[in-house]
């Protein structure tokens, strides 16, 4: 049977990764390795400077004190699967809210997707994109739309057919809709987002100061040919948008080694 490793940065517990369980059971074995409390917008990070716990919450379920999903998926490859064996996909998700545009470097769902990949470990992060305060997903959101959406791109992958080469994912943004409101899948680029400065100056019981930042609206500058991942989503489009590790602007290569030179 194929086996699928999860993990998600909403933590051990959260509602969209019991979600992408229970959507995926029926298809593989499942192993759980997620962070022991919501570490959303931790980016790419490895925890260096302390001892990290996995705790066994349930078979093939367990939580890491303090992880990032990063932590996760680099200890989990390391520790539950024997030596030259690996899991034949990880799934980061189903995160709460939207991982479109340049939130893509903030997110733990698409780190913990990263991390697969520079393992040689096919990937996808997946994520339901919900209103500003997700007060959708806190009235029983259903997953419908995304658990559907899951089960069909791994039973692909899980078929032998993972599409990208090394160092590459799949980044997968679900709108908030049902599943019979959606117009279908839709290949995109990452969107231009447009950001604010949302910070909140508060002062505690001692007079110190302390700041809370907040959530920015999704705003985002439109693409010349409607393809960004934004735009799917707005079209009640699945967004699924491959994404690789290289960050290298190769068109200013011979820009800069001329800038150099000046």
């Amino acid at each position: 049977m194929k086996h699928i490793l999860l993990t998600n940065d909403d933590g051990f517990d959260a509602v969209g990764l019991k979600a992408l369980i229970e959507a995926l059971l029926p298809i593989a074995k499942i192993t759980v390795v997620a962070p022991a409390r919501n570490k959303s917008a931790c980016g790419h990070s490895l925890t260096l400077d302390k001892p990290l716990r996995m705790i066994c919450v349930e078979d093939d379920y367990y939580k890491i004190d303090d992880a990032s999903p990063t932590d996760c998926i680099f200890i989990s490859l390391s520790n539950l699967f024997k030596e030259g064996y690996k899991p034949d996909l990880v799934i980061s998700g189903i995160n709460i809210g939207a991982n479109m545009g340049e939130d893509i470097t903030y997110s733990g769902t698409a780190a913990g997707a990263m991390e697969a990949v520079i393992h040689k470990v096919p990937a996808i992060a997946i994520s339901q994109v919900c209103n500003d305060k997700c007060e959708d997903i806190k009235n029983g959101w259903d997953f419908e739309l995304a658990k559907k959406v899951i089960v069909e791109l791994a039973s692909k992958i899980l078929d032998n057919s993972f599409p990208l080469d090394e160092r590459k994912f799949l980044n997968v943004n679900i709108p908030p809709i049902k599943a019979d409101e959606c117009n279908g899948i839709k290949v995109t680029k990452v969107g231009y987002r447009e950001y604010g400065n949302d910070t909140h100056r508060h002062l505690n019981p001692r007079g110190e100061e302390y700041y809370w930042i907040g959530l920015h609206p999704l705003i985002w500058k439109p693409s010349e040919k409607k393809d960004c991942d934004f735009e799917a989503i707005k079209a009640n489009y699945v967004s699924v948008t491959p994404i690789m590790l290289d960050l290298t602007s190769y068109n200013d290569i011979q820009a800069i080694e001329s800038w150099l030179k000046k």
